[in-house]
């Protein structure tokens, strides 16, 4: 089974939302803003990864290059481009922006 990463990355944490291919919730979770505190959740060997994406921001680089390093199929998204396609949602939250990100 295939899995999709979306990450709503803050300054302090980042909301973390997997789900698989069939779109289902596989796990939700908030963790460190920092390249090990990602890794120890995306890293983990049950997931096998089609794309993790997280949105462009002041922290999107340094997390991009550490998970692409680790061998992550990481892609960045601009911001107006997500920004776009997460206002259809009627609750705006971190935690929703993740799901939205990996839907």
């Amino acid at each position: 089974m295939d899995h999709f990463g979306g990450l709503d990355v803050s300054v302090k944490e980042t909301s973390i939302c997997i789900v698989d291919d069939t779109g289902r919730i596989v796990r939700e979770l908030k963790v460190g803003s920092e390249p090990e505190a990602l890794l120890k959740v995306l890293g983990n060997p049950a997931y096998r990864f089609k794309r993790i994406g997280l949105e462009a921001g002041p922290l999107s680089q340094w997390l991009f290059s550490a998970l692409a390093e680790a061998g992550l199929p990481v892609v960045c998204v601009e911001t107006r481009h997500m920004k776009a396609v997460l206002k259809a949602q009627i609750n705006k939250t971190d935690r929703n922006d993740a799901r939205g990100i990996a839907q």
